[in-house]
């Protein structure tokens, strides 16, 4: 009779949980039991293990065997926990010795012929066993370099079973055969780095409205029939954004790690860029499955852009699933297993065309639409949602004239950049401390009680007396004046700045003059 014990990781959401996974030997007819809420793709892992044991040239105890994941109220799934089972299992039967286990996490998935497979989250199960003392880490051979992402831990890559068990009775290691898989995951939520703002003709209001977006990072809704270049720019905003910082990089890469893409580049230190399909479903865009949820695109969009194209023919459920992580910047997850949180803090960009054909309300077309169809079409982005986009920005079709004209006066992404980088510098010294990093996160109570006042807050309180604003939406303008405060490198809002932010609220470049001239 023999007991060891070997340690894996449990991932709920982003929040790792150390497994300890114990193998115990003893009188019996022989067979293998695995006890700790393990689910089906877990609960196969005997079979692998024992196929991956005997192809290695090793003995699969012929005892009664009974393997025990702890803590055993806790949720397991997924087929990482393979290379900790087969190494508390050889352990077990004297194989490897179980002192070269106590500061070892084991992370991997077996094939049949001994040969070690990625797994998913490698960089927040490597970050969860730093954190809880352990210093080291055994992981597939080809995810050795995310593993390395994480300081004060020593990565182990190993390609095979054998391999394994040669860095435990330290021996030669042995050569294993390539790992015979489809390539890994690419970077789907990576902007595309060679799309640049010059190649959008025109639209000079529209552009001016991405940089005060990508300034303060405020939500933002194009409107305008179809070719207009809503899309265009909405493609261009990330690269305008400035890199992520270390700490919002290794959140990033540990929610694209649990997703199952490929980190062996390193760490992701361009903001990402969601563009889900119209047809996408509720689990696909907020997370979800069985078990315990997997991130959706709200979640690998953190710290990046999420872009609805064609907005109004998403799901409507979709949509208002949208309003709680635009004010908390997390999603939360509840499913029969229990509670999966994941980071949500997104800029969103809805772009939608005025009517079903695309025609209503432009200059010189015909909308085939009955007056109900368009009300239908619009009404599917409802008022909740309209009250948390920051910006509103009508595009315009271009006259001819106007098209040649504007083609050689592009300004380039890296121009604007520059500006929005600034901006950003701007912010970061001004809210050092709190926790925030740009205009959009800072609360109403902030900005009431530790800010300058701004000129013209008249403005404001003028609009919501006529029912223009909500009280949220006066904190969204007034978040939006001190963004174009900061691209004109005032040390506060003036009049202009608030007049403008109402006007970029409302969608209209006349609102905020008329207010004026009325309040005058």
């Amino acid at each position: 009779m023999s007991l060891a014990c070997a340690y894996a990781v449990a991932l709920v959401g982003l929040d790792g949980r150390i497994v300890e996974v114990e193998a115990h030997t003893g009188p019996g007819l022989p067979r293998t039991i695995l006890v700790g809420l393990p689910d089906t793709s877990l609960y196969e892992a005997r079979d692998r293990c024992k196929a991956a044991v005997h192809s290695s040239r090793q003995s699969w105890p012929n005892t009664l065997l009974t393997i025990n994941l702890s803590p055993a109220t806790l949720p397991k799934q997924g087929s990482g926990y393979d290379l900790a089972i087969v190494t508390a299992v050889l352990a077990a039967a004297d194989v490897v010795k179980a002192v070269e286990l106590r500061d070892t996490v084991l992370l991997g998935e077996l094939g049949l012929d001994g040969r070690v497979r990625p797994v998913r989250g490698v960089l927040p199960a490597t970050l969860a066993a730093a954190q809880a003392g352990f210093r080291r880490v055994i992981v597939p051979y080809r995810q050795s370099g995310e593993a390395q992402l994480v300081d004060g831990v020593e990565v182990l890559g190993v390609a095979s079973l054998a391999q394994l068990i040669a860095v435990l009775q330290h021996e030669p290691v042995p050569d294993a055969e390539p790992v015979d898989l489809a390539p890994p995951i690419d970077h789907r939520f990576s902007p595309d780095t060679a799309l640049d703002l010059a190649d959008v003709a025109g639209q000079l209001e529209a552009k001016w409205a991405v940089e005060v977006a990508a300034a303060g990072r405020h939500h933002l809704l194009f409107t305008g029939p179809p070719g207009v270049g809503k899309t265009m720019l909405a493609a261009r905003l990330p690269g305008l954004l400035p890199e992520l910082n270390v700490n919002e990089a290794l959140e990033v890469s540990a929610v694209h790690s649990l997703a199952g893409f490929d980190l062996s580049d390193g760490l992701v230190r361009r903001p990402p860029y969601a563009d889900p399909h119209h047809s996408a479903s509720m689990a696909s865009i907020v997370g979800g499955g069985p078990g315990l949820a997997r991130p959706g695109a709200v979640s690998c969009a953190h710290r990046g852009v999420l872009f609805l194209d064609e907005a109004p023919e998403f799901s409507v459920k979709v949509l208002e699933a949208l309003r709680v992580p635009l004010e908390s910047g997390v999603i939360n997850l509840h499913r029969s297993h229990g509670l999966t949180r994941y980071p949500a803090r997104f800029q969103l960009v809805l772009a939608a065309n005025p009517c079903p054909c695309g025609q209503s309300g432009t200059v010189g077309a015909t909308c085939l639409c009955p007056p109900m169809a368009v009300r239908r079409y619009t009404a599917k982005l409802s008022a909740p949602i309209r009250d948390r986009v920051d910006i509103t920005q009508h595009f315009r079709p271009l006259k001819r004239h106007q098209l040649r004209a504007t083609l050689a006066q592009g300004e380039s992404s890296a121009s604007v950049a520059e500006r929005v980088e600034q901006a950003r510098d701007r912010q970061e010294r001004r809210l050092a401390g709190t926790g925030w990093h740009a205009n959009s996160e800072v609360t109403g109570a902030y900005l009431r009680h530790h800010l300058p006042q701004p000129d013209g807050l008249h403005l404001l309180d003028r609009a919501a007396e006529r029912g223009l604003l909500t009280p949220r939406g006066i904190d969204k303008a007034w978040r939006v004046s001190w963004t174009i405060a900061d691209l004109v490198g005032k040390d506060k809002p003036g009049v202009d700045e608030i007049g403008i932010a109402l006007a970029m609220r409302q969608g209209d470049q006349l609102g905020a003059r008329n207010a004026d001239r009325e309040v005058s």
